[in-house]
């Protein structure tokens, strides 16, 4: 348990930055002396599919709260519907927990308090609190009002006590089919708060649970779920996104009645909810519905494809766990929902992989550069930096020699005035190697250009002094004899409007898609050190962009993915 001194230190040294609005609530339990000063949160995900961005944010909230004043994060997955549950999303979840940099004080699931939860709720029908109910589900929608209109009572409402009650122990034993009857919680079908109006808190759902087999005939919805395993576990305070704040009166109403037939648990305890507002980003949809459609549909290579916002789709396009932190730190949590710019993401991915990644080089489309003045037969290695914002940082050798690759866009036989790259008759310097001059193209039948020729300087070697003279344009290269062939993937944004979850409301989710989200480049030439690279690691490609080694990469057949660009050019394009 944490003393009140390492209170007063952790506050004070948190009065030293800004606290979100979060924070202010916990300081001010904390201050109160509530729950003898002990924090607990804890991540409740579903296991029905792969976390996304949108979770990471919870998932900072969660720990980090926990973190920050000394506490204790739990993991529990809200295993209450095994339609949709699967063991692969629980292990996939964890591991991008840890991979995100956050550890668990334990790991729970709802299945864990089924046999509490079943009892509570005959509890709760032998105190007239809940009733079974053998109405449709649209019988019960059209009985259940509006905000301001009250609701119709169903006519099982004042069944028996021992009806009710013999009936949920035989939907439990299988008796009944699915959506023959549901157990209702009896509170009030006229209060202004929807949720108040009888909500169901168990159904009959007969498929094996991933944990429990077919041990269970009904289980219980989230609500009826939620609040009463944070209060059986200890949370303090239970932190949701904003669509939660409505359930916030239900949540308060059910650990109020548990409290009453639990009594092992500290004078004065319940959970506290407290929500945020959720992520939403541009150019992104957050619905596991949508992305698990385009799964299904073959929009994308799988879950963990890097256009995907999910975490393994960031993970594998090359996102850093440090990134996504600093640009969840930096948006920060606030009380109301809003749409942030998918640049300030990009902008934390540039940020992070400008300190640490390696640098290398790359040509994408190549095109043979011949130095006709270069003795033939000749080498020289040259010395790389790995990473010039680190001065800690080693260095590698590039070998130089008479045929180079250059990227084809870096010559035009016809430049216009201000193009500073090659170009007959016009000086370049070749990154880290000499200054040359361009003299001339070979090109094929067709007017394709398949060779460029130059001229170097012997004396403008990187650091001899003739290597200072004044030159505009500096390019890139590898050489055409020790570069190696590589297959790189350019990931682009998947869809093409702002807000595509707004625009699916009225067009096919296959109109939205940018059809350019992803180019392959097959015949890409990389230096030998990226030759060296594993998957996981992180490069920047000198003048092209930021990059990472997919798993499909082999020492025979190397793939890299295209994380981000060096600068924004997707507000430049679609201007």
């Amino acid at each position: 348990m944490t003393t009140e001194r390492e209170v007063t230190t952790t506050i004070e040294n948190e009065d030293k930055k800004s606290l979100n609005f979060v924070e202010q609530i916990v300081e001010g339990d904390l201050r109160a002396g509530k729950n003898d000063g002990r924090i607990q949160t804890r991540f409740p995900p579903e296991p029905n599919g792969y976390l996304h961005i949108g979770h990471a944010k919870a998932i900072c909230m969660d720990f980090g709260i926990a973190e920050n004043y000394g506490g204790v994060c739990n993991l529990r997955f809200d295993d209450t519907n095994p339609t949709k549950e699967d063991v692969e999303y629980v292990d996939a979840i964890r591991e991008d927990i840890e991979w995100l940099g956050f550890h668990w004080g334990n790991i729970y699931y709802a299945s864990d308090y089924f046999e509490r939860l079943y009892q509570f709720a005959e509890e709760l029908i032998r105190a007239g609190h809940a009733y079974v109910d053998e109405q449709t589900a649209e019988e019960i929608a059209a009985q259940k009002g509006t905000p301001t209109t009250p609701g119709v009572a169903s006519p099982y409402r004042d069944r028996p006590i021992e009806e009710s009650l013999d009936l949920f122990r035989r939907m439990n034993a299988g008796e009944f089919p699915e959506g023959a009857m549901i157990v209702r919680a009896k509170i009030d079908m006229a209060s202004s708060n929807m949720h108040f109006r009888d909500p169901i808190i168990y159904r009959i759902i007969k498929v094996p649970h991933h944990r429990t087999g077919t041990k269970w005939g009904v289980y219980p919805m989230y609500d009826f779920a939620h609040g009463q395993s944070d209060f059986f576990e200890g949370v303090t305070h239970s932190i949701c996104t904003l669509e939660f704040e409505v359930h916030r009166p239900l949540y308060d109403y059910f650990v109020d009645l548990l409290k009453k037939v639990e009594p092992n648990h500290p004078e004065g305890y319940r959970p506290r909810q407290i929500e945020f507002n959720r992520l939403n980003l541009t150019y992104t949809m957050m619905s596991k519905r949508k992305l698990l459609q385009l799964v299904q549909e073959g929009h994308v290579a799988g879950w963990d494809d890097p256009r995907m916002p999910t975490i393994c789709g960031l993970r594998r396009r090359g996102y850093t766990p440090e990134s996504i932190r600093s640009f969840i730190d930096k948006i920060g949590y606030t009380k109301y929902d809003g749409i942030i710019d998918m640049a300030l993401l990009e902008h934390a991915v540039r940020e992070d992989l400008n300190r640490h990644a390696l640098r290398g080089s790359a040509v994408l489309d190549p095109v043979r550069l011949i130095i006709t003045n270069y003795p033939e037969g000749q080498t020289e290695d040259m010395s790389f930096l790995n990473n010039p914002e680190d001065p800690n940082s080693d260095s590698h050798i590039i070998r130089f020699s008479r045929e180079l690759f250059i990227e084809r866009e870096d010559f035009m036989e016809d430049a216009p005035k201000k193009y500073f790259r090659m170009t007959p008759g016009q000086e370049v310097r070749l990154k880290s190697a000499y200054i040359v001059r361009c003299t001339g193209c070979k090109k094929d039948e067709n007017g394709h250009v398949i060779e460029v020729y130059a001229e170097y300087d012997p004396e403008t070697l990187s650091g001899r002094p003739e290597s200072n003279r004044k030159v505009k344009g500096t390019i890139h290269w590898v050489s055409a004899t020790d570069s190696v062939p590589a297959e790189v993937r350019l990931y682009d944004r998947l869809f093409l409007d702002e807000n595509p979850s707004e625009a699916a409301k009225d067009k096919e989710l296959a109109e939205l898609l940018n059809p350019e989200s992803l180019t392959i480049v097959r015949e890409a030439r990389v230096e030998p050190f990226l030759a060296q690279a594993k998957c996981g690691e992180y490069y920047q490609f000198q003048r092209v962009g930021y990059f990472c080694v997919d798993p499909d990469s082999r020492p025979d057949h190397l793939v890299f993915n295209r994380t981000v660009s060096l600068k924004d050019t997707w507000k430049k394009v679609n201007k």
